[in-house]
């Protein structure tokens, strides 16, 4: 599970282990940067699960009792003797975690494995949707909406949610490098979105995907208009319109937003 307010809790309660993958030879269930962290009663986050996980916080709980990490890096080899095919060697690093190393930790971490950026207009049910499924990915995302109240509460810690009215001014603020999705309640708030994003990334250019839910005959009508305000046919090719991964059938909000993420983590 990752909820980095229940970690940043466990840790203000006592000590943890971080378990992260320092380096994967050949092929292994999670990347070089993945983690978990490990404490006396729970485990925060996977490193895949299955035997090399179980062997990981055992050793983590084991590190815990006797109160401190004496083999900061080890080697497993996912073989028949550790129970999985992979076939590859993955070394773990364990690390001794305290309240002292809570600030900084998140950033430290996400930096660490990589993290998707994303800027989301749209506070309806696609858009609460591909929130909950980014909720649980390495993600930081930036949710916008011209209208009050329409944010639900408890938001996933990686989500920051915005007020913009008008909502084409968040444009502007967005972080560099992100991903922006737009799906708002209107037409013309949509139009005016990514006209701004064309022009920030006209001055910038870092937007590096701009993506409008719609049908072919929505953006072909979004192209006239746009054309109409100056933007040339190579930067109006630059919108994904539309979005999410082709050959995904349905429009249920959480299948669009399966398809929507897909495509995103394939960029």
């Amino acid at each position: 599970m990752r909820s980095w307010r229940a970690l940043e809790q466990a840790l203000a309660q006592g000590p943890a282990v971080l378990v992260s993958v320092a380096r994967v030879e050949g092929s292994g269930p999670r990347e070089e940067g993945a983690w978990m962290a490990v404490t006396p009663a729970r485990v925060f986050d996977t490193l895949g699960g299955g035997q090399l996980e179980f062997e990981a916080i055992a050793q983590a709980r084991a590190c815990l009792a006797a109160g401190s990490v004496t083999e900061p890096l080890r080697r497993y080899a996912l073989g028949p003797s550790l129970g999985q095919c992979c076939g590859g060697v993955v070394h773990l690093r364990y690390e001794w975690l305290g309240a002292e190393h809570i600030a900084g930790l998140r950033e430290r971490l996400t930096n660490e494995q990589g993290q998707l950026s994303v800027a989301l207009f749209g506070g309806g049910h696609v858009g609460r949707a591909i929130v909950e499924l980014l909720g649980r990915l390495p993600a930081r995302v930036q949710w916008v909406d011209s209208r009050d109240e329409i944010f639900p509460p408890g938001l996933p810690d990686n989500v920051v949610a915005e007020h913009s009215d008008p909502v084409q001014a968040a444009v502007q603020d967005l972080a560099p490098g992100a991903k922006v999705l737009i799906m708002s309640f209107s037409h013309a708030e949509d139009l005016d979105i990514v006209a701004a994003c064309l022009h920030r990334r006209r001055e910038r250019g870092d937007l590096p995907f701009i993506g409008l839910i719609g049908s072919r005959s929505k953006w072909a009508s979004f192209r006239q208009r746009l054309d109409a305000r100056g933007f040339t046919a190579a930067e109006l090719a630059g919108v994904t319109c539309p979005i999410g991964v082709p050959g995904i059938a349905g429009k249920q909000p959480e299948v669009i937003a399966v398809a929507v993420v897909a495509q995103l983590l394939q960029r």
